[in-house]
């Protein structure tokens, strides 16, 4: 395909489709839709050139509202799909849409993968710690004691850390936000698209059906300033109604600190997004709300670095290939060298 010459008067609605948006009323993935379509005509990328790819969920009917090319795929292999065709087309938008249940369970092996391996994609996993879509059974990201139709006496299993896991596995580019605030959201969509590497954005999305609330604490007016940290390169870490809390570093610990009471901006931590190990304290920072003295939950980029990309050694390698030995012979390749000849 002939990379096509952008259309600067492109807007939201030309990444609308004709299709009937079938969410339930009230769902969060309504606003992840439309920020991502008010965000999309800002890349400058040519429709023909961007592709959304899903598993299974409720997420992962985003392709059919995206007017671009995209692929309705299989339940926890958007990841291996993208990565097949990132290799065969670097030149595209590829995009992943997932859920907590579709990237972290049948799909946490691919997941991990394509962090290491550093493919140029956005992964966009919508974290509503519920299966929505087969009507709330527990998730890997599910809260311990956690009550559903397939856990009734409370769920025993340990909850995923979605940014610890993607830490682990070397992303390049770990970052947070949530459906409600549309305007960090549109930030950390275009920090995804920015970063030249396996971008892992999680995104807290409310299920009004199967686990309404389950973020309420981070969203709602009278709670969301002591309750969220909203993180910016080579600021301190403050947070309240006036930012007159901050957070420091006791050793690895991180305390709160009052700013009215003798504390000062300049004793506290200053976000770094490229110190690795401090951002593994920050991923951590994943407390129960409801615990008296508890830390705020960080919103934003926790963490990106520069590392190759997976397709760009791969095509290297494949032209120096060539250069050395010339055009390859399939034949040849199959049969291998533990072949023999019977006279």
């Amino acid at each position: 395909m002939e990379t096509a010459t952008v259309n600067p008067n492109l807007t939201a609605k030309d990444f609308q489709t004709d299709q009937e948006v079938r969410w339930c009323p009230g769902c969060g993935d309504y606003s992840i839709l439309a920020q991502v379509q008010k965000v999309m005509p800002t890349l400058g990328i040519p429709r023909e050139n961007i592709v959304i790819v899903s598993g299974i969920g409720c997420s992962s009917r985003f392709p059919y509202y995206m007017n671009t090319y995209g692929m309705h795929s299989i339940h926890g292999r958007a990841t291996a799909i993208a990565s097949g065709l990132k290799a065969s087309r670097p030149e595209l938008s590829v995009w992943i849409v997932t859920g907590d249940g579709d990237s972290l369970s049948i799909g946490g092996n691919h997941t991990i993968h394509l962090l290491r391996r550093n493919f140029d994609v956005n992964i966009l996993m919508f974290n509503n710690q519920i299966y929505g879509l087969t009507k709330g059974q527990y998730s890997p990201t599910s809260e311990e004691k956690k009550v559903t139709k397939s856990t009734p006496f409370g769920s025993i299993d340990h909850p995923f850390n979605p940014l610890a896991l993607a830490m682990g596995a070397d992303a390049t580019f770990v970052g947070r936000s949530m459906d409600r605030d549309p305007k960090h959201l549109q930030e950390m969509l275009v920090r995804s698209y920015k970063h030249k590497g396996a971008s892992f954005l999680e995104i807290y999305q409310n299920c009004n059906i199967f686990n309404d609330g389950a973020f309420e604490i981070f969203t709602e007016k009278g709670s969301k300033p002591q309750e969220t940290l909203f993180l910016e390169h080579g600021k301190p870490l403050l947070f309240g109604p006036s930012k007159e809390k901050g957070i420091k570093l006791d050793g690895f610990h991180p305390v709160i600190v009052d700013l009215n009471n003798g504390a000062s901006a300049d004793d506290c931590w200053v976000h770094d997004e490229k110190d690795f190990y401090k951002a593994q304290i920050l991923v951590r920072m994943f407390d129960d709300p409801r615990i008296e003295g508890h830390l705020p939950r960080p919103f934003g980029v926790f963490f990106e670095t520069e590392r190759p990309c997976y397709e760009d050694q791969l095509n290297g390698q494949v032209q120096q290939v060539i250069a050395s030995k010339g055009p390859g012979n399939l034949d040849k390749l199959l049969r291998g060298n533990e072949t023999w000849t019977i006279q």
